[in-house]
């Protein structure tokens, strides 16, 4: 992920001297496993402790890795070969009957289960602003609209309820995912244990509050890999419908809620009045990079035979920025919803713009209900008058109050045309949410 849209956590955990101090801490892990059984010196475990909690590796030392790197051609023996050079002999019961992809595999489901943890937080955080925001406006009238035309009146509420709802649905599938690559894999060459006990992973992972892979090949199954990047995408779905919204809010013609706009911020360089969206739109592009990790994480699941590595140059790319561009996106709609300008005037005269057309199903129903209209008499009487009331703009009311044909009175048209009956209801579905 380019440097702009990093978060400062994400920043530091994808690093490369962060990779290399997860690396070394599974393998610290397996080692302290092999001391409990006399396969390595327990002092050599000890003495390797003490020096990487005073000299913890760092971007020296990820520099080092490279240059050793560049004449291996191989991530690990590079690691193994600079572990020795910083720490001494002792370093040579590192990787002890593991291969390179134990420690890789385990050392990433380190880090993503730490990003995941990041952005759980951040949806949190993101929900709790939904949660706060639909309280505040929850009986602010507003027109409902579908296919982008009105419909009915609602609350602007609502909307936030909506998200937030959705938003657990989303927490929920990111502690799944998190779950499912919280597992330890130290199983040998092709997962047969032939150089490793089986109760050296079992170990780790017990420490670790962790499960040990029940089975593997040389690498853990991509489709836990496949379900992370899913459980991302689905989020960025969320936060681009939010985004969607606010950005449609803010046109010009609408005009009923905006994203902030800072002191000295420009819209344009050539139109000073512009207030432009910029930060759902820039969410809206994030969530674009989610979807595409995605469908390079579903084409990782299937490997050759025990492994090949044509996933490992796509993880490299695909989980550091999916990761990051769901926080720094969660974090960045949060700042929008929190100090998001509101304007309830306008959503009023929005919402009385068209004449009361978006009243006509309450007077289809009176005209059946209480006159006894056979449905499709009554559906050609009201839309008859809400086509010219289109094409006129005259009022619903005013038209079907002047149409002979129509049987209400005053009285019965007035309580068709109530707002207060359409949101009767809103407590009842805030209550849902012991809100």
């Amino acid at each position: 992920m380019i440097d702009r849209y990093l978060t400062p956590e994400m920043r530091a955990l994808w690093s490369e001297a962060s990779k290399y101090r997860a690396w070394l801490n599974v393998e610290l892990a397996a080692m302290r496993a092999q001391a409990n059984h006399g396969e390595v010196p327990r002092e050599a475990h000890a003495a390797l402790v003490q020096k990487s909690e005073a000299d913890p590796l760092d971007d020296t030392f990820a520099g080092r890795v490279a240059e050793i790197e560049a004449v291996t051609r191989h991530d690990i023996v590079a690691f193994t070969r600079a572990l020795t050079e910083r720490y001494g002999e002792d370093a040579r019961f590192i990787h002890h009957g593991l291969t390179s992809t134990d420690v890789v595999d385990t050392a990433q489901n380190l880090l993503l289960d730490e990003a995941l943890g990041l952005i759980i937080a951040d949806a949190r955080a993101l929900r709790e602003v939904c949660r706060a925001q639909a309280v505040t406006y929850k009986h602010t009238p507003t027109v409902g609209r579908t296919h982008g035309i009105h419909a009915e009146p609602m609350t602007f509420g609502l909307k936030f309820l909506n998200w937030m709802a959705t938003l657990d649905r989303d927490l929920e599938r990111l502690e799944a995912a998190r779950g499912r690559i919280r597992v330890v894999m130290l199983s040998g060459s092709v997962g047969t244990y032939a150089h490793v006990s089986p109760r050296i992973e079992e170990e780790v992972a017990a420490a670790w509050g962790w499960q040990a892979a029940p089975v593997t090949n040389q690498t853990l199954a991509r489709d836990r890999h496949a379900e992370v990047l899913a459980a991302l995408a689905i989020f960025g779905t969320t936060l681009e419908r939010i985004a969607t919204e606010i950005r449609h809010l803010q046109r010009s013609e609408v005009r009923e809620a905006m994203e902030p706009f800072g002191k000295g911020q420009t819209g344009s360089s050539s139109m000073p009045h512009k207030k432009n969206p910029i930060l759902t739109e820039n969410v809206t592009g994030l969530t674009r990079v989610l979807r595409g990790a995605l469908v390079t994480g579903l084409e990782n699941v299937a490997l050759w035979h025990e492994r090949d590595i044509s996933h490992s140059s796509a993880e490299r790319v695909i989980l550091p920025d999916a990761t990051a561009a769901a926080s720094y996106a969660a974090r960045r709609l949060t700042g929008v919803l929190r100090d998001l300008v509101v304007f309830p005037e306008r959503m009023l005269h929005n919402l009385q713009d068209l004449g009361g057309l978006v009243f006509s199903q309450r007077v289809l129903h009176a005209l059946i209900d209480e006159k006894g209209m056979l449905r499709e008499e009554a559906y050609s009487l009201v839309q008859r008058h809400a086509l010219r009331s289109w094409e006129t703009g005259e009022g619903l009311r005013d038209l079907l109050a002047a149409d002979p044909e129509n049987p209400l009175s005053d009285e019965e048209l007035g309580a068709a045309f109530d707002l207060g009956w359409y949101l009767r209801h809103v407590d009842d579905i805030y209550a849902r949410f012991g809100l």
